[in-house]
């Protein structure tokens, strides 16, 4: 499975593709399967949308305890927010999403940053 992420112009903040908007919370990111062609047509989307994100790309997503949460340890870092104190940011909000990637295990690296990479 994969989501579709980028980061928002106005503020920097990381935002996820859910039906044709954007929303903060990775729990409420549209999903992927991989072989899905609305996938790749949502990255094109959001490339037109060049006044309002920034690079959006295809991450890797797989079940955890509780939900779905990113491949990557570094998109998982993205989607909690601020970790620098975890009562600021996406982290304090909690619910469900959370603590899904927060118990999450193993990291690897995510099949759409490497490709947006390629790309350029």
């Amino acid at each position: 499975m994969k989501a579709l992420t980028a980061n928002r112009l106005i503020d920097g903040e990381v935002v996820f593709w859910l039906d044709g908007r954007w929303v903060e919370r990775f729990a409420d990111a549209q999903l992927f399967a991989d072989d899905d062609a609305a996938g790749p047509a949502a990255v094109e989307t959001g490339l037109a949308q060049s006044t309002v994100i920034v690079e959006p790309y295809l991450i890797d997503v797989v079940p955890a305890p509780g939900g779905w949460a990113p491949v990557s340890y570094r998109e998982r870092l993205r989607a909690l927010g601020p970790t620098n104190e975890p009562t600021h940011g996406k982290q304090a909000e909690g619910g469900a999403g959370i603590e899904a990637i927060l118990a999450a295990t193993g990291a690897a690296r995510s099949t759409g940053r490497v490709d947006l990479i390629r790309r350029k």
